[in-house]
């Protein structure tokens, strides 16, 4: 019997869900086969289901919406193509297993549709009704993070459940020499545009330093000499592995990358539901791998946080990575998917 194919539903709301997609899809010899907004010929493309009225915040703030759900809004075109395009995609196909990163109602609906769910678990207080749901009629949770990462609230029988898998990143551990005193700032996808402004006025209180930004950001009036902005780069990977010091969010992306170079870290955790980011910037900062701030210090303060960021243990760092984690991901999802269709012949 041929084996069946592996769903990874991917959400559209930040690069590290796609990213996760890619790195385990490259190692799991053609099972995984990617759903989502934007996937295109990668995979199945589904409608967007945003709202056109307001941002995408997980929640839909309707009315008579079950506990079970986050995001359920009501007569929207969108989503009802959602649901029929996954829907007729498991009536075809018959996948053995469906990652979901992240939904719960993706994960209901899989469950609906006789499919075992593995449910990716991000970080933070996800301790609410819908979240506990989806964890419970999942058959395994996949968190992208060391276990000494994890938030304090997670509850014992999540964490029994969970199969913590760090190092889930699209391209190999990239290491190198960095380059002579190159300080590298890190904007997001998933966050606000930088702010040039207060980048250059760091940079020219460190003029012995040159200063980098990756990502969206503000050009500021009148940027020093030691300050360049890059935008998007097609190999980001390399860029925080050529840096000095990086600075940035805790995203799950962002830190692996960081962790998986073995870079000092200057975290500054931004807002994200479910206090995500600063569960992650909490552990990284107990376990003495980053320096974490509350937000963007003084410009008189970065060199000595400087300083102090270059003399954390390299060694706390590489406790946090798993060089091989996309392997061990995609080697245990194989697992499972096979596990699921052998109790299902057994039972015939």
């Amino acid at each position: 019997m041929t084996d069946r194919p592996i769903g990874y539903y991917v959400h559209h709301h930040g690069a590290g869900h796609l990213t996760r997609a890619r790195a385990i899809a490259a190692k799991a010899a053609g099972r995984v086969v990617r759903v989502g907004t934007g996937i295109g010929s990668l995979g199945v493309d589904l409608a967007d289901d945003r709202l056109e009225s307001c941002a995408y915040d997980v929640v839909d703030r309707s009315g008579f919406r079950p506990d079970a759900l986050h995001y359920a809004p009501l007569d929207h075109d969108g989503i009802r193509s959602r649901v029929a395009t996954i829907a007729r995609w498991i009536d075809a196909h018959q996948p053995s297993l469906i990652v979901v990163d992240v939904s719960v109602e993706i994960a209901m609906l899989a469950r609906l549709a006789s499919v075992p769910v593995i449910y990716v678990r991000l970080n933070g207080d996800r301790t609410d009704a819908p979240h506990l749901e989806a964890f419970r009629g999942a058959v395994g949770l996949l968190a992208p993070f060391h276990k000494d990462l994890e938030s304090s609230s997670a509850l014992p029988w999540v964490r029994e459940k969970t199969r913590y898998l760090p190092g889930v990143t699209s391209t190999p551990p990239v290491r190198s020499d960095p380059k002579f005193r190159t300080i590298l700032v890190v904007v997001g996808r998933g966050g606000q545009t930088g702010d040039g402004e207060t980048i250059a006025q760091a940079a020219a209180h460190c003029p012995q330093w040159h200063w980098c930004v990756m990502g969206p950001c503000s050009v500021p009036h009148n940027p020093p000499p030691n300050l360049d902005l890059l935008g998007w780069v097609e190999n980001p990977e390399r860029e925080i592995a050529d840096a000095t010091l990086v600075v940035g969010a805790a995203g799950d992306g962002l830190v692996g990358s960081v962790l998986a170079a073995d870079r000092p870290f200057i975290c500054l955790p931004e807002k994200r539901p479910f206090d995500e980011q600063w569960a992650t910037a909490r552990g990284l900062s107990e376990a003495g791998a980053a320096l974490v701030l509350p937000h963007w210090p003084a410009a008189e303060r970065w060199p000595d946080l400087i300083v102090e960021a270059l003399a954390l243990p390299s060694g706390a760092r590489r406790a946090l990575h798993d060089p091989h984690g996309s392997d061990a991901a995609a080697r245990w999802l194989v697992q499972m998917a096979s596990s699921g269709r052998e109790t299902r012949d057994e039972a015939a």
